[in-house]
């Protein structure tokens, strides 16, 4: 199969989030301590992380098949800006209200923030045009 410079910029985003928030999402649901500044004490603390963990894993195989079969690309596109930008919103909330985070978060925040105005950006280019 040939990849195409469409197949690339339409879908590019869409790799890199994969690539990202897989990983994250496995941190977040069993070693929440490792990266981030998180240390659930309580079975609930845990289970809300591993609710976490489902939800963004959940999301990543709507993505993976945007990736693999056209016919799904736009839902991909569209649940992928929508998660990267509501989480980038919520960040960018919690810096105006409770101050400057880690490292890590300033970088996620920045990295939400463009890659839900990319997919955008796709959604809205001629690059979509056929599908």
């Amino acid at each position: 199969m040939l990849i195409t410079k469409k197949d690339i910029i339409t879908k590019i985003h869409l790799i890199i989030s994969l690539v990202i928030v897989i990983p994250v999402a496995f941190m977040y649901g069993f070693y929440p301590d490792t990266l981030f500044e998180l240390n659930p004490r309580t079975l609930d603390e845990h289970n809300f992380y591993k609710a976490i963990m489902g939800l963004y894993m959940g999301i990543s195989m709507i993505w993976a098949l945007g990736i693999a079969k056209p016919h799904y690309l736009k839902t991909a596109i569209i649940t992928n800006m929508v998660f990267m930008l509501g989480l980038g919103s919520g960040r960018l909330l919690s810096l105006l209200l409770d101050g400057i985070p880690s490292s890590g978060y300033l970088f996620g925040t920045v990295a939400e923030l463009f890659l839900g105005i990319y997919g955008l950006w796709v959604l809205n280019s001629r690059h979509l045009n056929r599908i």
